[in-house]
C-alpha cells in the first residue's frame, strides 16, 4: 500500500519578523582587502539581522540576483566590489527591476566597473575599474551638504578614517542630488590620479526613470571601506533612512521601528 504525503503545511513563521515589512536583499561579495576592510560578508551577517530587527523583510546572498529572487523585492542594497561587471542574464534581471521602480542602494565600490556611464545611469555616479580615482584608506571629512534631507537627520559633518573616490562619470540629466561632500585629501594614490584638494559628493540621493520605466530611486554612500564605520550611529542610521527612502517608505521606518512584545516561552495557552 503506498504512503500517503503528508498535507502540506504553511512555513512555520520566524519569530519576532514583521512580515508586512519592507522587502530588502542584500547583495554581498566575497571578502577582500586587509583585516577590517571590505567585510562584505561580515555585512551581509550583520545587517540581514539588524535590518529584521528593524521590521524589514531580507533576503540575501553572494550573487547577483535573478529576476525570481527580485519578484518581491522592494530595494537591492549592494556592498561587494566592481557591481558594474554583469553577463546579460544579470543586466537584465537588474534593469527589469529598476524599470518597475525597484530600489537601489550602494554602499562604497559597487559603482566601479568597466562601463561607469551605463552604472551611473542606475545610481547617478560611478567610476571606471582600473583607473587611480581613489585616496585609499585616509581621513576623510564629510561635509554635510543638505542639513535639511530627512535621511541627514541626526548626521553632522564628520571625519571617518575610509577612503573616497574622484573621477567619477556622472548621470546625464537632472535627478543627482547632493547630500554630502569631500574634499579629496592628499595621498599618494589621490597625487597620482590627480584629485587632491577637489570637492566631490560622497553622499547622494537620485531620482529616475529608465526607458519605459517607472520612477526609480537610488541612495549612494560611497564610503564603508574601513567596516568599523557602519557601527557608527550617525552612519547607521542614515543608511537606514536612505534604505527606506529608495525603497519608497517612510524614511523613518526603519530606525523608529518598534517590535512587538516577544511571546513568553512556556506560557500555557487558555
Amino acid at each position: 500500500m503506498a504512503n500517503n504525503p503528508a498535507p502540506a503545511t504553511e512555513t512555520p513563521k520566524i519569530p519576532g519578523q514583521n512580515l508586512a515589512g519592507m522587502r530588502v536583499y542584500l547583495r554581498a561579495g566575497l571578502k577582500t582587502h586587509s583585516p577590517g576592510e571590505h567585510d562584505y560578508p561580515q555585512f551581509l551577517a550583520d545587517w540581514s539581522k539588524l535590518l529584521t530587527e528593524r521590521g524589514a523583510v531580507v533576503d540575501g546572498s553572494f550573487h547577483a540576483p535573478s529576476a525570481a529572487e527580485l519578484a518581491n523585492i522592494d530595494v537591492i542594497v549592494m556592498y561587494k566590489g566592481d557591481a558594474g561587471y554583469m553577463n546579460a542574464e544579470e543586466r537584465a534581471a537588474l534593469r527589469a527591476f529598476i524599470k518597475r521602480g525597484g530600489g537601489l542602494v550602494t554602499i562604497h565600490d559597487p559603482l566601479c566597473g568597466p562601463d561607469p556611464e551605463e552604472f551611473a545611469g542606475y545610481v547617478g555616479g560611478a567610476k571606471k575599474h582600473g583607473e587611480v580615482n581613489y585616496t585609499l584608506g585616509a581621513d576623510i571629512p564629510l561635509t554635510i551638504v543638505d542639513r535639511a534631507s530627512p535621511i541627514m537627520k541626526g548626521m553632522t559633518d564628520i571625519t571617518l578614517f575610509d577612503e573616497a573616490f574622484y573621477k567619477m562619470t556622472w548621470a546625464k540629466g537632472p535627478g543627482l542630488h547632493v547630500l554630502a561632500s569631500a574634499v579629496i585629501p592628499d595621498t599618494p594614490a589621490a597625487r597620482r590620479g590627480g584629485g587632491v584638494g577637489q570637492t566631490v559628493p560622497q553622499v547622494w540621493t537620485y531620482e529616475h526613470r529608465l526607458e519605459d520605466g517607472a520612477p526609480a530611486r537610488a541612495f549612494v554612500w560611497m564610503q564603508g571601506h574601513s567596516y568599523e564605520n557602519f557601527a557608527k550611529p550617525q552612519v547607521r542610521d542614515m543608511l537606514l533612512r536612505g534604505i527606506a527612502w529608495a525603497g519608497r517608505q517612510p524614511v523613518d521606518v526603519l530606525v523608529d521601528y518598534v517590535p512587538p512584545a516577544a511571546p513568553v516561552r512556556g506560557a500555557t495557552r487558555p
